[in-house]
Parts: structure tokens; sequence; C-alpha cells
């Protein structure tokens, strides 16, 4: 069993789950007081001894499922209908019973192997303990593709001799027939041997799917994070967003890195050696001022503007979750929204729950009316007119939005303030460079007063921008 254990930890790990050594051993600590008979409370204890972030419950559940709980039920189905229907009419239970007290009646040694006597008493426990010893001993372990399921299945057949173990069956159907065993019972007998010889080539067939699941569920994972990373926002589902929180974040944090880390001269550590050597020309070169240089985190500050109107609704939803992420990273953030009126959203996202402060910032009347027409021009001039005060030279502005202003006055002379007052404005828009300018977008008249603009429509392109992002 603690095999087992090691080896499930080993797939979760394989595929994200991060599981500590220590984490291993509560697992096994707990499974001491437990039975793994039971399939939910086994499951259960092994969830909370190894899975710390509740983004990783749905990994654990199906790579769970795909170990333990599924193969199990799988095999128990299995030979429950390979029991079903004998010739005869004859009941299984009966034919069981006759057979165990013709074996105590026989004359000389009947020596069957493991598989042979776990198939006639159907000790599923048992069939499913050699399944997987001999799948590891075949090699299962390293499938790859669909096109290996039927070597890999022949392989650990023969590694459990299975043919071996069929023939002993049928050797014992005839020694019970000489025994006195009535024809009946012994055709119902031959025709059961062979519907559990089939039985388990089937269950070791299912084992091998799984293991093809199993060491392609990483891959699998991947791939869906890299179509993830390439997808525009402006198809993202709901769900999609979700799974990109834990990426949110992170990038959140790393444009908190970007902007926090400036170099100082302290009283301690590392040497600045040029600036030292040039205040000591007048003592000779001697050291006897000591300057010292090290870097420390700024306090940064962070003002966002972001656009949720219609016409970027699902870009809006994913950058609210961005805007969200960065105000749980930094101290020193304002945070608005505006269509055409401009609402700050600071305090109901320090308040509230990720997916409540998105709900109740798109809500038409909550913050603002978002079902009016977008004007880029009118919301950078109300900010311009009662939050000018909050940008300073320390003050990153992050705009995030199409400016498509429905031929609106873009009143960009608003923007151009801001940018003299603030240390960078940074532009993310959702729309191809080749679209600025063009139709009702005014873009163009904005990038004068823009130090970075980037598109940015899919996440792999938010990460390249925060990887440039060197302010």
């Amino acid at each position: 069993m603690q095999k087992k254990i090691i080896d499930f930890t080993n797939l979760l790990r394989k595929s994200g789950v991060r599981v500590s050594v220590a984490e291993s051993i509560d697992a096994f600590e707990a499974l001491d007081e437990l039975s793994i008979e039971d399939r939910e409370v086994f499951r259960d204890a092994l969830r909370s001894t190894m899975v710390k972030r509740g983004d990783d419950i749905p990994t654990f559940d199906q790579l769970f499922e795909l170990y333990w709980s599924a193969f199990y039920d799988s095999l128990k189905d299995a030979f429950e209908q390979a029991g079903q229907g004998l010739p005869g009419d004859i009941d299984l239970e009966q034919l069981l019973e006759q057979i165990r007290q013709g074996m105590q009646g026989m004359e000389g040694e009947l020596d069957l192997s493991e598989l042979a006597q776990a198939l006639l008493t159907q000790d599923l426990s048992k069939l499913e303990q050699l399944i997987r010893e001999a799948a590891e001993q075949a090699g299962a372990g390293r499938i790859e593709n669909m096109l290996q399921l039927g070597f890999f299945t022949r392989r650990t057949m023969e590694q459990m001799g299975a043919e071996g173990a069929t023939q002993e069956l049928r050797d014992l159907a005839q020694r019970l027939r000489d025994a006195g065993l009535g024809d009946a019972e012994v055709e119902a007998l031959m025709e059961l041997v062979n519907r559990f010889a089939e039985a388990l080539r089937r269950s070791v067939r299912n084992y091998t799917e799984r293991e093809l699941q199993q060491q392609n569920f990483d891959y699998m994972e991947r791939f869906r994070r890299e179509s993830l990373l390439e997808k525009s926002f402006y198809n993202l589902t709901e769900e999609e967003i979700r799974r990109m929180r834990e990426v949110v974040t992170r990038l959140a944090q790393r444009i908190k890195n970007i902007l926090s880390i400036r170099r100082r001269r302290l009283k301690k550590g590392k040497l600045d050696l040029h600036a030292m050597l040039r205040r000591n020309m007048a003592h000779g070169g001697v050291p006897f001022e000591v300057i010292y240089k090290q870097r420390r985190k700024d306090r940064p500050k962070l003002v966002i503007l972001c656009d949720v109107s219609s016409s970027v609704a699902n870009v809006s939803r994913f950058m609210l979750q961005f805007v969200h992420s960065l105000q749980e990273a930094f101290t020193k953030i304002r945070s608005f929204v505006f269509v055409s009126e401009l609402g700050e959203v600071t305090q109901l996202f320090h308040d509230e729950e990720i997916n409540a402060a998105i709900e109740k910032a798109l809500d038409g009347g909550d913050v603002i009316n978002v079902y009016t027409r977008s004007n880029f021009g009118h919301a950078f001039h109300d900010f311009w007119k009662n939050h000018l005060s909050a940008i300073d030279k320390k003050t990153t502005v992050l705009v995030l939005g199409d400016a498509r202003n429905n031929y609106n006055d873009p009143r960009a002379w608003c923007l151009r303030d801001i940018h003299s007052k603030a240390k960078n404005v940074v532009w993310l828009n959702p729309e191809s460079p080749s679209a600025w300018g063009f139709g009702d977008s005014v873009m163009d008249r904005y990038l004068p007063h823009v130090d970075v603009a980037e598109e940015c429509r899919n996440l792999r392109q938010l990460s390249k921008v925060v990887d440039r992002l060197v302010l």
C-alpha cells in the first residue's frame, strides 16, 4: 500500500500538484487510522493531506479516479457480468460451492497459481494487485500513445501468466468431471472460465488505457494551458477565465517586482567601488569613506483605468480579474472602470471576493452605467477633473481598452496632462495595431502621450508585455 501511495504522490507531482514529503507522511499516518475499503473516506483522507490549494482539487479528483476508484469499479463490473446468465440457468454461487466441495474431495495435490485462485474465487483485490504488479513488470508505465495499447496489454497478460491460469482452470473442470461433477455444471464451469479469461483481458486493457491517461495527463494539461495562452480574450468562457486565475496572479506579482526594485545607496550592503574610489581621491585612494549600494524596494503607485464597454465585454471580465490581482499585489493602487462615465472600484475590489467584485463592477448601476456608448474622452476628462491629484512621479498609469470612441471628442489633452505628471503611462489594447486609428478608433491620437502601447488580446501577449515592462 505504501508503494501505491508513493506512486500516486509522484503522479500528482508530475501533474503539477505540489506534494511535500511531510504531506506524504501525513497521508501514511492518516491511513493507519482508516480503512481503504471505504473509498470516499479514503479519497477525502488523501485529499485533505495532499492538496493545499483549491485550484488543485479537480486535478486530484481526476487522478484519484484514474489511479484508484475507477479501475477497481470497472474490474468489479467486468467479473459481475461474466458470472451472469450461465448455461442451464445455473446459479453462480451454487456452482462455486459445488466446486469448493469437489476440490476438497479430490485425491492428489491440487496446486493452483495465485491468478487461477483469484479468478476462481473472484478475489477482486487480489486480481487488482496482480494486474498492477504485472503491468509494472511489463513496463506499461512507459506507454506513450494509443497504438501501444495492444502491445502492453499482451505483455501484461503474459507477465501474469493469464493463459496458464486459464488452462489450470480448464484442467480443474476435467478433474471435477472425473470426480463426479455433473455434465451441466462442468459445461457451465468451462463457460465461466472462458468468460473470466475475457473479463481479465478487458480489465488489463482497461488498466493499460488508464495508465496511458495517467502518463499523458500532464501533457494534456500543458496542452490545455498552451491553448489558453493563445486563445483570444474575446472568446474566453467564464470557466477558462477562472482557470487563468493563478497565472494572472503570478503576472501581477511580477509587475509589482518590476516596479518595486530600485537601486539606492544605503549605509550597508554591497560596496559601490567606483563611487568609493572617486570619493576618496583626496585621501590618495585610501578608502576612509566607505560607500555602499544595494537594491531596495520602492513604494510605487499604480492607477488603472479599465474599459468595460460591451464591445470588449469578455476582455473586460478577464482584465478585471487582472486588475483585482494587481490590487492584491500592491498597497498603493487605485482602480477605475469606465464606459463613458468613470467609477472607482478600489474599495470594492478590496472588500469583495474576486467574482463578486467583477459582477458588481460589470452590473449596470452598481458602479457606473455600463449600457451606454463608449466615450474615452469623457472618461479621461472625468479623471483629469476629479482625480489628477492622485498622479505623481511615482505613479504608473495602466490603461486597458480598445480606444473605440464612437466618433466622440477624444480629449487627448487630458491624457497628455496625466502623462506629464505620471512616471509612465502604459496602454494595453486588445485590438491589432493595424486597426489603431481606423474607423472610430482614436488610438493614434493617444499614442503621443503613452510610454508603452502594446497589443494584448491573449495571455501569451500579456506575459510578453509584462516581461518587457522594465520601467
